[in-house]
């Protein structure tokens, strides 16, 4: 008898059913973590607005802007700090219910959050073939619990506002040498100044187009403002703009820059002035360079990322919901740990080198997520930084971008995977 044919191997079919379940599950995992952290986090009570908001009125009342002082029972005093043109734009909130004006900034910053938030993941979507509600429902709950954007939303800032300006002029403007380019870093630069640090990075990667259009925005928003509120404008550019002391201690644990790292060796005295603008001049020109060199290889994300956390570095006051920077780097570890191995875009990636970025990335995940002071005493505390646990907790972010400033991979021809991933797909 002829022999019988060999049984075929088993063929282990996709569950596709199960695998849809279990990215349910991971879904309702984080989504049921929000509530959790923000009814355990801090109640901020809309704090800040509601400072923006007596100060509005105070001004509309006819007193100088930059008069206005709240007593703080952590801080002394507190004062309106933000450039002339921001308070053009907030003066109309004035006459509204605060109630009102909360809403609205709410509203506004979820709608920023979820905007630029696809605007991140969506280059992921398409090259990693992943599910788009999937990657959305995922993305934006864990923005969502990262403490930057907590205490944006907490304390009623502007941050996402920023954001959203920034992120649609790198990510898209300018890799297009749109006409309009550079004009939302410029207005995000006339409203609360640290964005200019993205105008020396268009210089540093020679984007001169973009760099003077950020330029002429900033300076004809701020000369709009000038002609507003000539004496305000006059008074904070020449005087308040150097008050460092006006929006707190440096030394407070919610200042995740490296003035406050410092300052908290020293405090109560302030820390060598000298040492400080070295640090700041060679951690700038290193992650500057970094960035320029992203930008011209193609990859926006990584460029935009190190820049802003050159921003969180140098500038003498960085609170944690200036540390938002910290999510495009996020985005840029996760899209290359799933690439496949030898991908040229990444320098064909090693295994050792993809488990430690890996690693890095769910730390550092996990760190934005517990926060630096969300969940302990260190917000409050104002003691020197003696012992070394306290060290790496109290200064958490200050470590982290020094460390990414230098692993952060820079992917070749990125910038145009993200431009098609969010064209307009024909049928």
């Amino acid at each position: 008898m002829p022999a019988e044919p060999p049984t075929p191997p088993a063929v282990v079919e996709d569950d596709p059913g199960g695998r849809t379940a279990r990215q349910i599950v991971g879904v309702a995992l984080i989504i049921a973590l929000l509530p959790v952290l923000y009814l355990l986090d801090t109640p901020h009570n809309f704090f800040d607005l509601k400072i923006y908001m007596s100060a509005m009125r105070w001004w509309a009342d006819g007193h100088p802007l930059y008069d206005y002082v709240q007593a703080d029972g952590l801080q002394s005093e507190l004062y309106f700090t933000y450039p002339p043109f921001a308070a053009l734009l907030l003066r109309p909130f004035a006459g509204l219910r605060l109630g009102a004006t909360v809403t609205i900034f709410t509203v506004l910053s979820l709608v920023a959050l979820v905007v630029t938030t696809w605007w991140l993941v969506a280059p992921l979507v398409e090259r990693h073939r992943l599910a788009r509600w999937f990657a959305l429902g995922f993305a934006v709950p864990l923005v969502l619990a990262m403490e930057s954007t907590r205490e944006t939303l907490a304390f009623g800032q502007i941050n996402m506002l920023l954001v959203i300006l920034i992120l649609g002029d790198l990510l898209f403007a300018v890799p297009r040498n749109s006409r309009w380019a550079g004009v939302g870093i410029g207005l995000a630069t006339a409203l609360k100044l640290y964005p200019g640090i993205f105008i020396v990075y268009l210089l540093a990667a020679r984007r001169w187009r973009a760099a003077i259009g950020a330029s002429v925005a900033a300076a004809v928003a701020t000369l709009l403002a000038a002609a507003v509120a000539p004496g305000d404008s006059w008074r904070f550019w020449t005087h308040e703009l150097w008050l460092t002391d006006r929006v707190g201690r440096a030394d407070y644990t919610a200042n995740q820059s490296l003035f406050g790292l410092l300052s908290r060796f020293t405090t109560p005295g302030e820390p060598n002035q000298l040492l400080w603008l070295l640090l700041v001049l060679v951690i700038a020109g290193y992650g500057l360079w970094r960035a320029a060199r992203a930008l011209r290889a193609g990859d926006n994300l990584t460029g935009l990322a190190l820049t802003g956390l050159v921003g969180v570095l140098v500038s003498p006051i960085t609170w944690t919901h200036h540390a938002y920077w910290f999510i495009p780097a996020l985005v840029v570890l996760v899209d290359v740990v799933l690439r496949r191995p030898g991908d040229p875009a990444v320098g064909g990636l090693g295994r050792r080198r993809r488990i430690a970025l890996l690693v890095l990335a769910v730390l550092l995940a996990a760190a934005m997520v517990y926060g630096v002071v969300s969940f302990h005493n260190w917000g409050t505390s104002f003691a020197r930084t003696d012992a070394p646990n306290e060290f790496l907790l109290r200064n958490t972010y200050v470590l982290f971008a020094l460390v990414l400033l230098v692993v952060l991979p820079i992917r070749r021809g990125s910038a145009e995977t993200h431009a098609a991933s969010l064209s307009p797909k024909r049928e």
